[in-house]
């Protein structure tokens, strides 16, 4: 459920580029997919443990659809770390499957290659009208006054995690604001044991944070025409808060600067740390042997008093999209497939399997979607989440900022003070990789 995307991000721009020079998407009837109405491919992105039992998920439902409709659906469940490659190399080359999931947060990016079948106002009433959506999720599918690249699939949000039993042994309550979560976390620390984990060399993981409390301080990454300006003192401040967990506060470990493959869900999971700012994840944590009821999840803290132009966003929106190839020679189809697999029914079945939340609203109203915690998350994505960026650049943007953000964890591990000029020069050197 989690997108760890290579650093082919950093190569995005270039293929935007290379897209628009070869013409990439033409017709619905030429270039990728196979031209045959009765199958369709579908490069489906890793959500479970592994790629078998993706398929042991979605096997069953493909199997659903071919029934209903006599459509044979070809699956290959992508890692994460081959995805944003394949589709790179897909859209450039106008050869790609007719479905396939992508991060919600790559919508823009990849809309700019001009690969994806646009939802139209046609194409939306096709798979049932943009009214379906949870309005948050689907202002995450595309650039802000055009026509959404992609529908919503899985909806996620993050929220703080905290252990119910290391917080009522230490008479705690969950923090309700940013300090109280320091304060916590300063009394949790100590015997081997740290009040919060963090993934401080997850690219994606740093970006996500800075957005969100970057939403809190009243920092926008990008102009309203588009330019980035990631320097600016409240973006510095929002990514210092985030650094001084391990840095100046050292309420996490220093060998979480090194953390970029779920490792911090594994502490939290294992005792080792009180706190964990996450996704949705019921699923991850009993599979390392947690039970339901040993955490509680509260919203993300935020600062108090707000600081000057804070918004009330606790969460970016997270989850995973569902595009269609503009090439694809299976147009029909591969709609019935995209509204198969957003209909309530399948909304229900899949959610559940993966512990993510329902991108149908109708869906959400399931008892299996009404545990303690995943209340919090739905209340979020409706009151204070917001899309990250949805500009063209939102790829680089991921890698400039989240490589700095991952440096200046290293400092902070090996002693190095952060400072907010420091802070500054490293958020000032990934705008100007971008050019600004």
């Amino acid at each position: 459920m989690r997108p760890t995307p290579s650093r082919a991000l950093a190569v995005l721009a270039a293929g935007l580029l290379a897209a628009a020079a070869a013409g990439c998407g033409g017709g619905t009837t030429s270039g990728g997919g196979n031209g045959d109405p009765k199958t369709l491919t579908y490069w489906a992105s890793n959500q479970g443990t592994d790629l078998a039992a993706d398929r042991k998920v979605l096997d069953p439902e493909l199997a659903k659809f071919e029934k209903q409709t006599g459509i044979r659906v070809k699956l290959e469940v992508v890692p994460w770390t081959d995805l944003l490659n394949r589709i790179l190399a897909a859209t450039t080359s106008g050869q790609g499957p007719d479905v396939l999931n992508i991060g919600n947060t790559w919508s823009a990016s990849l809309q700019a290659t001009g690969g994806l079948l646009p939802f139209d106002s046609a194409a939306m009433a096709e798979v049932g009208g943009a009214g379906r959506f949870v309005p948050a999720a689907l202002a995450a599918a595309g650039a802000r006054g055009k026509d959404p690249a992609a529908v919503p699939l899985y909806s996620l949000a993050y929220g703080l995690y905290y252990n119910k039993k290391m917080f009522a042994d230490a008479d705690l309550d969950p923090p309700g604001t940013w300090q109280e979560l320091v304060d916590a976390g300063r009394r949790l620390t100590g015997d081997g044991r740290y009040g919060i984990a963090i993934e401080g060399a997850s690219i994606p993981e740093n970006v996500h944070q800075a957005f969100t409390l970057g939403q809190m301080y009243g920092a926008d990454f990008f102009t309203p025409d588009g330019r980035p300006q990631f320097a600016t003192p409240q973006a510095v401040a929002a990514v210092k808060s985030y650094v001084d967990l391990l840095g100046k506060e050292r309420i996490a470990a220093p060998g979480n600067a090194e953390y970029s493959a779920n490792q911090s869900l594994n502490d939290f999971a294992t005792g080792k740390a009180a706190m964990l700012l996450w996704q949705a994840t019921t699923s991850g944590l009993t599979n390392l042997g947690m039970k339901p009821g040993d955490w509680g999840v509260v919203p993300t803290p935020r600062p108090s008093p707000a600081p000057p132009g804070g918004r009330n966003v606790t969460s970016m929106v997270a989850g995973i999209n569902i595009a269609v190839f503009k090439s694809t020679g299976n147009r029909d189809g591969a709609l019935k497939f995209v509204k198969f697999m957003t209909g309530d029914e399948e909304q229900k079945i899949l959610n559940r399997a993966y512990g993510s939340l329902p991108s149908v609203v109708s869906a959400q109203s399931d008892p299996a979607f009404d545990t303690a915690d995943l209340k919090v998350f739905k209340g979020v994505l409706a009151t204070s989440a917001a899309p990250l960026p949805q500009v063209p650049q939102e790829s680089q943007f991921e890698t400039a900022v989240g490589t700095a953000m991952k440096e200046l964890f290293a400092d902070a591990a090996a002693g190095r003070p952060i400072t907010e000029a420091r802070v500054r020069e490293r958020l000032t050197a990934a705008q100007q990789q971008m050019g600004g």
